[in-house]
């Protein structure tokens, strides 16, 4: 952002470099879902950290010589947005095949923490680095990161990768990930409020906050800095309890623990003490980190590997497509001075789309896999084929699994005997091992 103002002092240029890099970002992220799910992740990641070095490195280059002109900045971070968009599907899918999935939530945890932490030190070094040695360097310091992170990849060798598609065509394969995800009533109920809790968080939190902010005098500049400073540290905290915490029903935790974000929503709203604001701010904090890490948990351990990129591109587009549309939005709500009025009930949005979510029985029922500890971190981990998640059929890759018959056979399918699923089995089944109803939970009772 401040090599921007370096360039030019217009609000309106900053919202061009800023948009320039979010659309080709949200346009792309599928077809960096079919292509994180199709070849090598490391070496998607690769590639596109080394994309993102470079677009960030040509940008400093510019700053730092003087050159940058407003174009090229906002052709510069058009590409960066793109190579971003294959990022993020990549590095989603990587962590199934490096954790033994009885870790998974360890592991989320773990991420969790780093990118809470990173939240915190990096916004305060990158004023440090402009303040110092101006934003050209600090671009370029940016860039360098990016080559590091390239490099720490390179010597991880990860599983082979479950069975590819390459015979199909990219829509023929972003179709077969939509089967997939709207096979799961949990995962696409869940994208869909969570699209409308970004609209609701990003027009009443992120735009219509700091206006409230500043018109309580007992907050201002300084109360708003420390409510973001308490919601990052209530971030972390959690992580840690997280690491301890056995969750046994996901969603079940994470989201009640969302409706924690609309507490400085209500405390903004009602021009609460500086006191409460930072309290509530911290609870947010908490309640996104529980979230965010059930959540990944639970798209880890029900979604197979070879579907989990694409899965992972349609929940990020889902999210992100609500943040412009809450951001516009506020500004027709909020005329004639009723902003703390309209903080205030999106609050109570906040907690109407959580509760509607809860209530869908898929949602709570959605229980963790029992998973044996399996060969460790690095070892090829086998699929499974969760009972709430329909996949296409493997001989046909526009099959549905319900399009076939009760007896096995594919409609028309004729010739031999019809299948006995009673002579295939050669005994009752052991008690640990009657059906499970869907979500994964034991049928007859529940956690």
């Amino acid at each position: 952002m401040f090599a921007v103002l370096h360039v030019t002092s217009s609000p309106s240029a900053l919202g061009q470099v800023l948009a320039a890099r979010s659309i080709p970002l949200v346009l792309l992220l599928l077809v960096g879902g079919v292509v994180a799910d199709r070849f090598p992740r490391s070496k998607v990641l690769i590639f596109s950290h080394l994309g993102s070095a470079l677009t960030q490195g040509a940008a400093a280059c510019l700053v730092i010589t003087g050159q940058a002109e407003l174009w090229q900045l906002i052709v510069l971070e058009a590409c960066n947005g793109a190579v971003t968009a294959f990022t993020m599907p990549a590095i989603l899918g990587v962590v199934p095949q490096l954790v033994a999935r009885s870790h998974l939530q360890q592991a989320n945890a773990l991420l969790g923490f780093t990118r809470g932490g990173l939240a915190v030190l990096g916004p305060t070094l990158a004023a440090l680095l402009v303040v110092t040695v101006g934003p050209g360097w600090a671009l370029l310091a940016d860039a360098l990161t990016w080559v590091v992170a390239a490099a720490c990849i390179v010597p991880i060798r990860l599983p082979a990768p479950a069975a590819p598609e390459e015979s199909l065509s990219m829509l023929a394969q972003l179709r077969s990930g939509w089967d997939v995800f709207v096979g799961a009533t949990w995962l696409w109920v869940v994208v869909v409020a969570c699209g409308i809790l970004m609209a609701i968080h990003a027009g009443a939190w992120s735009t219509l906050g700091p206006v409230a902010a500043l018109q309580l005098a007992h907050v201002g500049e300084r109360g708003w800095g420390l409510a973001l400073s308490a919601e990052a540290v209530g971030l972390l905290v959690f992580t840690l309890v997280m690491l301890r915490a056995r969750v046994v029903h996901p969603l079940r935790w994470g989201i009640p623990a969302m409706m924690l974000l609309a507490l400085p929503l209500f405390a903004l709203g009602a021009g609460a003490s500086l006191g409460v604001l930072v309290t509530a701010a911290f609870l947010a904090g908490a309640g996104v980190q529980v979230f965010m890490i059930t959540w990944q948990t639970a798209i880890h351990e029900h979604v197979p590997e070879r579907y989990l990129s694409r899965v992972s591109a349609y929940d990020s587009m889902g999210s992100f497509v609500g943040i412009p549309i809450g951001q516009l939005a506020v500004g027709s709500l909020a005329v004639g001075g009723q902003v703390r009025g309209v903080i205030w009930w999106s609050g109570w949005a906040f907690i109407l789309v959580l509760a509607c979510t809860l209530a869908v029985p898929a949602v709570r029922a959605l229980r963790r896999p029992e998973f044996d500890a399996g060969p460790g971190p690095g070892a090829p981990q086998p699929e499974a084929t969760p009972p709430d998640v329909c996949l296409p059929g493997a001989d046909d890759p526009g099959e549905h699994p319900r399009k076939r018959r009760h007896d096995g056979r594919r409609p028309g399918e004729t010739g031999g005997p019809a299948p006995n699923p009673q002579a295939q089995r050669p005994g009752p089944a052991p008690e640990h091992g009657r059906p499970r109803g869907r979500g994964g939970e034991h049928s007859p009772r529940t956690s």
